[in-house]
Order: structure tokens, then C-alpha cells, then sequence
């Protein structure tokens, strides 16, 4: 072998993302299909395969990489960019750097820690009026996501104490009666992002953000303040919601922020709590469990006297969600019991507010059984748990809930393909296919995606047929 084809004749930074891959046990294309969750936009199989040409070029030093795709492997390994092509090249050295560093490399300091009210309407005002006129494609490239220490210690400012009320004033441009029209709005545009994705209202919900964000500038009694800010903080949930589905993973962590903030002089705490689990999983789809647990403890603390047993049953899902991350089963098993319990507590005499209102029986089969399909990943004795949470959501899912749904079959037909009924993974990967072409979610295209990587080398006909059906899902 001569020096050029060498592995010690490579450039460093190909050196250094081999070495990482394979501390891993990766192959490259497990490393393209985490750049490509890292980048969290909308990419096809067509682009899978362009990304997987780079990352084959990267380790054979055919080039150095540029931008997006430092950042990308750097959170794809969970590592800082000077570790992985600034560095000196000593691998071993490298490889013992602690997780604390680990957790810098996604940091970002672009996030509007504003806990009064009126700077926060102000805030907000400008951020909508510049998403408004931002190029979608060029929003999907920004890629900095705020996590660790940067994002933990301000999230605790919420669990402070609320700012003392403005005094009473009886000016302003709007009434109660207008304040309802907003209100119904605010449940317009839930209903729609529950049944068909973010993709196609995501402006309008900005638009009118934005206008409930200019009325805040002025002043107003004091319940009518009140309501408005608990519209701006439901509303600015929905647009993160919606942005995370456009691929837009910044703006989305930026909206949560705003709208955990806003529910403040909301005086909304059980709310506020909803964000951080809304918080809590982002940062899980993007692979940082320990940020999102610490998430949720806030959460839970903030509300142990006012949450309902709905609202509990939910906080507790998502602990259990980090935790089957962590690859932790017994400590998963412990806050599903404890979401199976509140849950059970729920009663038609004590009634919840409308935007809790998704966490229904079908939701909670499905979540549990999307965490045991985790674990079931690293333990096959887990697969027959999963079958069977996962099917009973998908029985009980209403057909509003489209992305849910989708979610659910993609799910359900991995958990065929892993307990070996290669037969009904192909039905159910089909009928997820179908629903994932109704929906506007960039989680459902990660999601079909991922199974299209667990089935892309089996021979079987109908497997190939299965192929070309999500290939053409993801293309459109």
C-alpha cells in the first residue's frame, strides 16, 4: 500500500470523522442518516444518497467540509467542531473529552431570555415581523440549537416569582369580544396543525402573532392583558410546532422560548409547564435526553399543585421518553407507570383546558409504545411491548390526528420488522406511507426515512415494492 492510499496519508479531519464513526460502530450510512436528522429540513431519498457521496468523500480526504456540514457532524457525534477539525490529532486525547464539551457544540446565544411582559411583546413583535419576510429555504439552513448549561439555567427564571401587575387601565384598541375572535383563532390553527403539519399555515399563524404582538404593545385592562398574552404564548407554541415541521429547528426552538415566557404574565403556569415539555422534546428528537429530563423536572416542580392528572400523565411520558433514550429501561418502566397511573385519574368532573386536550388514550399508547420501540432496538425482548401499545394507538387514533397517526404506523411497522413478520411491517409501512403523503411534518418524512434505511437491503419483492412507495412518499 503506498502513502497516498494510506490511512496515515489522509488529511486529519477525514482521520478524525472515521475514527469517530467507528468509536460508534457506524457505518457511513448510519452517518449520513444522522447529518441528515441533525439538519432536521426536508430531504428525500435523493438526497440521502447526495449526502451520502460527502460523507464517503470526507473520510476518503476528498475535500474539506463545508458549511453546513461541520456543524452536522459535529452534533451528529456530539462533539465540539475544534474537536473534531481544529484540534491537534490525537485521537486517544480527543476521545477523552468529557460530555461537558460535548453539549457546547450546539450552543447558540440567540435566544430571547426575556422574563418581563412588555419587553417580551416587543420582542416578540420583532422576531414575527422578520420571519415574515425570511426565505423559508435559507431559515432551514440555520442550524444553531441552544442546549446545556446556555439553555437550562435561564429556563429556571421560570419557576420564579411573577412580576407584579401594571396598574389598572381601562385604554387600548380591543374588547373582550375581540379577544374571543383571537381565542377561536388560536383553536383554528391547533386543530389544523394537529390534522395536516405545519407546512401550509405556519405564515398565517406569524401573521396573526405578530398582530397579538403589536396590541401588547399598547396598554389594556387588566384581564384583557391577561388573555392576550396567554393567545400570544398558545399561538407562539403553534408556530414552533409548525416551524419544527417546515425543518426550521431554530426558529421552532425560539417560538417555544417566547411562548414559555409569554405564559408568565399569562399567569398560566400548567401552560408554561406544556412548553418545556414541548421543549424537552425537540431536544430529544435532536439525541440530547439528559437537557431534556432536566426540562422536565422544572416542569414538574412548577406545577406539582396545579397540574392536572392529564397534564401529569403527559410530563411523566416525556421523562420516560429521555430515559429510554438513555438507554435507562427500569427508570422508563418507573414514569410509565407513573403516566399510566395520573392518567388513570382523570375525571369528566375535573375538567382540562382545550390544549391539553390531544393527550388522550390513543396518545399515551402511542408514546409508550414509541419508547419501547427504542428500547426494543437495543433489546429484541422489548418488540412484543411495543407491538402492543403501538397497535392499540393506532386503533384508538382519531383520524384528525394525521401526523400522530403516521407516526404511529411508521412505528408500528418497524416493530414488525424487528419481531420478524416481514409480511405485516410491509402492510403497515405501506399504510404509513400513504398517511405521511397528507401530512407537512419533517418528523414523519425522519421517521419513513429511517425505516427506509432497515429495509433498503432485504431481497424481498414486496420489500422492493415497499422501497419504491416511500421513495416516491418522500419525493413529493
Amino acid at each position: 500500500m503506498t502513502d497516498e492510499t494510506s490511512p496515515r496519508a489522509l488529511p486529519a479531519y477525514a482521520e478524525r470523522i472515521r475514527h469517530e464513526r467507528r468509536r460508534r460502530g457506524w457505518s457511513q450510512k448510519q452517518v449520513a442518516l444522522h447529518l441528515l436528522k441533525a439538519a432536521g429540513n426536508e430531504i428525500g431519498m435523493a438526497e440521502f444518497e447526495s449526502v451520502l457521496r460527502r460523507v464517503k468523500d470526507h473520510e476518503a480526504g476528498k475535500g474539506r467540509p463545508r458549511d453546513p456540514y461541520p456543524l452536522l457532524y459535529c452534533r451528529a457525534f456530539e462533539i465540539p467542531e475544534a474537536r473534531l477539525f481544529e484540534a491537534p490529532a490525537s485521537l486517544e486525547a480527543a476521545a477523552d473529552q468529557s460530555a461537558d464539551d460535548a453539549a457546547t457544540s450546539v450552543t447558540s446565544p440567540s435566544l430571547p431570555w426575556i422574563w418581563e411582559a412588555a419587553p417580551t411583546a416587543d420582542a416578540l413583535y420583532d422576531i414575527t415581523k422578520s420571519d415574515l419576510m425570511l426565505d423559508r429555504r435559507r431559515a432551514v439552513k440555520t442550524l444553531a440549537i441552544t442546549a446545556g448549561v446556555p439553555l437550562v439555567d435561564p429556563v429556571q427564571r421560570w419557576l420564579a416569582a411573577e412580576q407584579p401587575e401594571p396598574a389598572e387601565t381601562h385604554t387600548g384598541r380591543i374588547g373582550m369580544d375581540e379577544v374571543a375572535q383571537l381565542e377561536r383563532a388560536v383553536t383554528v390553527f391547533r386543530e389544523w396543525d394537529n390534522q395536516h403539519g405545519g407546512g401550509l399555515a405556519r405564515k398565517a399563524v406569524i401573521g396573526q402573532l405578530n398582530e397579538v404582538a403589536d396590541l401588547l404593545r399598547d396598554n389594556h385592562p387588566r384581564a384583557i392583558r391577561g388573555r392576550l398574552f396567554h393567545v400570544m404564548a398558545q399561538l407562539s407554541k403553534i408556530a414552533a410546532t409548525m416551524s419544527w415541521d417546515c425543518g426550521m429547528q431554530t426558529a421552532a426552538q425560539k417560538y417555544y422560548v417566547m411562548s414559555l415566557q409569554a405564559s408568565k404574565p399569562a399567569g398560566d403556569r400548567p401552560f408554561g409547564a406544556s412548553v418545556l415539555a414541548s421543549m424537552a422534546r425537540q431536544l430529544l428528537y435532536l439525541d440530547q435526553p439528559q437537557d431534556a429530563v432536566e426540562l422536565i423536572r422544572l416542569a414538574l416542580d412548577g406545577v406539582r399543585q396545579s397540574a392536572t392528572p392529564r397534564l401529569r400523565a403527559m410530563l411523566h411520558t416525556r421523562e420516560a421518553w429521555a430515559y429510554a433514550k438513555m438507554g435507562r429501561p427500569e427508570s422508563f418502566k418507573r414514569a410509565t407507570g407513573a403516566a399510566e397511573e395520573a392518567f388513570t385519574e382523570i375525571s369528566a368532573d375535573d375538567p382540562d383546558p382545550e390544549w391539553i386536550a390531544y393527550f388522550d388514550a390513543a396518545e399515551l399508547a402511542g408514546v409508550t409504545g414509541g419508547r419501547y420501540l427504542e428500547l426494543s432496538r437495543q433489546a429484541n425482548k422489548f418488540a412484543s411491548d411495543a407491538l402492543d401499545y403501538i397497535r392499540q394507538a393506532v386503533a384508538l387514533r382519531q383520524r384528525t390526528s394525521m401526523r400522530s397517526l403516521a407516526l404511529d404506523q411508521v412505528g408500528l411497522a418497524y416493530a414488525h420488522l424487528i419481531s420478524g413478520d416481514i409480511d405485516e411491517a410491509v402492510t403497515v409501512g405501506s399504510a404509513a406511507a400513504d398517511t405521511a403523503g397528507q401530512v407537512q411534518s419533517d418528523r414523519v418524512r425522519v421517521q419513513l426515512r429511517e425505516f427506509y434505511l432497515e429495509i433498503e437491503t432485504r431481497k424481498d419483492p414486496a420489500v422492493a415494492l415497499l422501497r419504491q412507495h416511500i421513495r416516491d412518499t418522500l419525493a413529493r
